[in-house]
């Protein structure tokens, strides 16, 4: 067994691949649109797994949007995605003055949650060791759900 994706529903292609890829930092390495399905498909790497991800041997990010609006509802099976990061205070602070809301702000140097515009939960952890403890991540508050 093998595990290749994770898909989840976008409602704005646009506005989710400039979360997913210019300010979370993914890549995209395939994209399919089906005009008899009304659907297109976009498969997203991690920086680090493009490579692999183009050979067919890294799991990917599988955004999938609709050409017809739909309402999506969130299950409450579905936890989150997460992602080893190299440095986790500066993407949370490329995240923040980009206008995304750090729901979980790193304030243990290890792990924070953001949520895309699709209000699909996404854990950060820093690689290797945690960071230490560093403002302003320190005194900041949780907002939101994470």
């Amino acid at each position: 067994m093998e595990y290749l994706h994770t898909m989840v529903r976008v409602t704005d292609l646009d506005q989710s691949l400039d979360f997913y890829c210019n300010k979370l930092g993914l890549v995209e390495v395939r994209r399919r649109e089906s005009p008899q399905g009304r659907f297109t498909l976009v498969f997203l790497a991690a920086p680090g797994d493009v490579e692999r991800a183009r050979a067919g041997n890294a799991p990917l990010l599988e955004l999938t949007y609709n050409w017809d609006p739909e309402v999506y509802t969130g299950g409450r099976s579905f936890g989150h995605l997460a992602y080893r990061v190299d440095d986790i205070y500066a993407l949370c602070d490329r995240l923040m003055k980009a206008g995304v809301a750090i729901n979980r702000p790193p304030r243990d140097g290890n792990m924070a949650f953001v949520r895309s515009p699709d209000n699909i939960s996404i854990e950060l952890l820093q690689k290797g060791e945690p960071k230490p403890p560093a403002e302003p991540w320190v005194s900041m508050a949780n907002t939101g759900a994470w």
